[in-house]
């Protein structure tokens, strides 16, 4: 009796137990030998690993379980090998070409194995397929032409389980040397942006590679060390740390782990200090700022303007500032390197534009020579709108190219502007400072401004923090409140929140700040009923922002951006709609834009609106959608819709470097394992004019009370006061 059998590709995994392998999940048919209708099985059984991009032959039986119908109970599987047609349909269906799988098919249906040979002698042989314009025939030829040496690599390296894009981009960068890599040590791709370490991993165990083979575990090591790094913010680990990571995916001894880390480090891809364990690149780099920030700082100073003639001076600037306002300001114009932190209201923006205006007057210098830089697009447009300078961000003035995720601008072809002025520092993580550091000349005075209560940045380690807290270079607190109307409660919140005060106050109604108690199953339909009000009562998109921590769960992002759509911008004759990935996309949608693109000069973090979509309807167009930042059009294809998603609610870390008039901030219990006193903080000083708090009491305070998860393990601190105690 023959063995009845499946093939296709999984389509949804239902439940995955990690420790033994065991699956329930659909899988979609594309051929079998079973009496059964749908294109779509129930199917159960142990897997060790399932791509879920890769086809599958599953062999087993069909069972009626009593309680969930008829499923497809698996015994074995394999991947079927692909024939040299099935590759060269993948290859002439990608996007090289400007065919889809269907006039694929019918090409290498009419030319065999040997299409490309067939179409490189005479491209007119493509006449004989129907509906195959001059125009395309002209496009598969040359583009057959530009890879006719190496169409076999891309065809072999998807043979191995890379997909089309992932096997251009391989063979872009390593040339034809890719196979051997692949084939000697697989591993060595790690480093690259444009496969997951999972898809290595895989593609090398399928390869016949053993678990346990030296090459595995030290890729397992630096991808660990990575993961743990970047999840956690920090820029060293421990030991065991890094033993408790690896026992995962494969168990070794702590003689062979020693044996490969000192591999490792001999290769010069790790560094040990004091039992401290680091990537070398966040090692080089905390060293390296710490140098530069202490050369700054031991610099003579050899500015010795009197600030008092300028902002004494009513025509100059008609602010009053304090005593410490005015000492920030005196450093920033004299010192070689100042660090000015706050909080909201305190005055920072201000005693940017002060020190600006002075140093163009006093110093006589072109406003070309002052750099003012930040994280985001919105903090330095914020800088620009206070000064009436030119600001950029830190990835724009260092001529960040997205394809090498490198800069341009670094320690051999330095910038020369003078001053430098850099704001919201928290947001800056340690490759990022590094690279600012090396980007500019080794004079420029450094003017350094942030909130050391906000979060972190998001990538690794605490720049800001560290410095200040070394107590060893020129700090100025700014603690006075200043911008306060009337009647506002929303500053006192924040301070209140970062000092842990908590009382009734928190709870109770003030003229910019609503605290609604919810619990878990109502958050969504309250916040649906407090936006429609707001909506009725003028408000639009553009002044009300929802702030969450957390993306999944029905009180998440994901979800609460499908509610806000449709009050927002709900469905309409007059409007395009485009479905990405199970999510509707409309015209007059508010966006997020998730990477930095500094070629079309829209950056992560970024807000902006759907002006126009286009949709192929099967014409020699493809679908394409144009948003608006702030007047700069960005138009999307299909391959970088990845890029952005709904911006209606957004994280608390999307917002820092921004406010918005209106703050809608939930807060449920469901939360709890991301509700910190930073992020409640961060969120509240996110709103200018009206913030409103809904959820349960008791979590937000314990969100004010939890500091648990600021504690990251870095060490530029600790360098900063080991120089100056060895010096």
């Amino acid at each position: 009796m023959e063995e009845e059998f499946v093939r296709g590709t999984i389509y949804k995994i239902i439940y995955k137990n990690e420790m033994n392998g065991y699956m329930v999940g659909l899988f979609k048919i594309k051929d079998t030998n079973i009496d059964y209708n749908n294109d779509i099985i129930n199917i159960t059984g142990v897997f060790p690993r399932f791509d879920e991009r890769k086809e599958y032959i599953l062999y087993g039986n069909m069972v009626n379980h009593p309680k969930y119908g008829l499923q497809f109970n698996v015994t074995s599987f394999e991947n079927p090998v692909p024939t040299k047609m099935e590759e060269l349909v993948v290859f002439l269906s990608s996007d090289l070409f400007p065919i889809g799988e269907k006039t694929a098919i019918r090409i290498v249906d009419t030319f065999k194995e040997d299409t490309i040979n067939k179409i490189l002698e005479n491209k007119n042989c493509l006449q004989l397929i129907p509906r195959l314009s001059e125009k395309k025939i002209d496009k598969i030829y040359n583009t057959l032409l530009d890879y006719q040496n190496t169409s076999n690599v891309v065809m072999e390296l998807t043979r191995f389980g890379f997909d089309m894009k992932e096997a251009l981009n391989l063979l872009n960068k390593y040339d034809n040397k890719i196979l051997d890599t692949v084939n000697n040590n697989i591993y060595d791709l790690i480093d690259s942006d444009d496969v997951s370490f999972k898809k290595i991993d895989e593609i090398a165990l399928n390869m016949g590679l053993k678990e346990d083979d030296d090459r595995r575990i030290k890729a397992l090591i630096i991808y660990i060390m990575k993961d743990l790094c970047f999840n956690h913010g920090d820029t060293y680990l421990s030991l065991e740390e890094i033993s408790f990571g690896l026992s995962s995916y494969v168990t070794v001894s702590s003689d062979k782990l020693d044996y490969l880390m000192i591999k490792l480090i001999k290769e010069g891809m790790v560094i040990v200090s004091e039992k401290k364990y680091y990537l070398k690149k966040f090692y080089e780099a905390e060293r390296y700022i710490c140098d530069r920030i202490c050369y700054l700082n031991d610099m003579t100073i050899t500015s010795n303007i009197d600030i008092s003639k300028y902002i004494d001076n009513a025509k100059f600037n008609n602010t009053n500032y304090d005593d410490v306002q005015r000492r920030a300001i005196e450093w920033g114009v004299n010192n070689n390197i100042t660090i000015i932190t706050g909080g909201p209201g305190t005055g920072k923006t201000t005693i940017i534009k002060a020190i600006t205006a002075i140093i163009k007057e006093a110093h006589k210098i072109k406003e070309s020579d002052i750099a003012l830089l930040a994280p985001t697009g919105r903090a330095a447009k914020k800088m620009m709108e206070t000064t009436g300078l030119s600001a950029s961000t830190i990835h724009k003035y260092l001529g960040w190219d997205k394809d090498s995720n490198s800069f341009n601008v670094n320690e051999y072809s330095p910038r020369g502007e003078k001053y430098i002025i850099v704001d919201e520092v928290s947001m800056i993580d340690t490759l990022l400072m590094e690279a600012l550091l090396k980007g500019i000349k080794r004079s420029a005075k450094l003017i350094l401004v942030g909130d050391y209560y906000q979060l972190p940045s998001v990538a690794e380690g605490q720049v800001l923090k560290d410095l200040i807290d070394s107590e060893l270079l020129p700090v100025v607190k700014l603690n006075k409140i200043y911008r306060q109307s009337e009647g506002s409660y929303i500053l006192n919140l924040a301070y209140d929140i970062k000092e842990k005060n908590i009382s009734e106050d928190l709870f109770i109604k003030k003229d910019d700040y609503l605290f609604i108690n919810a619990n878990n199953d109502n958050i969504v339909s309250v916040i649906r009923e407090v936006v429609s009000k707001a909506i009725k009562k003028g408000y639009t998109d553009r002044e009300m922002q929802i702030l969450a921590p957390m993306y999944k769960g029905s009180n998440g992002i994901d979800n609460l951006n499908n509610v806000l759509q449709e009050l927002f911008n709900p469905s309409s004759d007059a409007k395009k709609e485009i479905y990405v990935k199970d999510v509707i996309y409309r015209e007059g949608d508010k966006i997020l834009q998730l990477v930095n693109d500094p070629d079309n000069n829209v950056y992560n973090g970024d807000l902006g609106y759907i002006e126009e979509i286009i949709i192929s309807n099967g014409k020699n167009i493809t679908n394409q959608i144009n948003i608006n930042y702030d007047g700069n059009i960005v138009e999307y294809t299909p391959d970088k819709f990845i890029n952005f998603r709904l911006g209606y609610a957004i994280s608390v870390h999307k917002a820092q470097g921004s406010e918005f008039d209106m703050v809608i901030m939930p807060l449920a219990s469901s939360f709890k394992r991301m509700l910190y006193n930073k992020l409640v903080y961060t969120s509240v000083t996110r709103a200018k004019k009206s913030l409103i708090i809904v959820g349960e009491s008791n979590s937000f305070i314990y969100g004010i009370n939890n500091d648990c998860i600021e504690n990251r393990k870095t060490s530029l601190k600790d360098f900063i006061i080991n120089k100056y105690n060895i010096s």
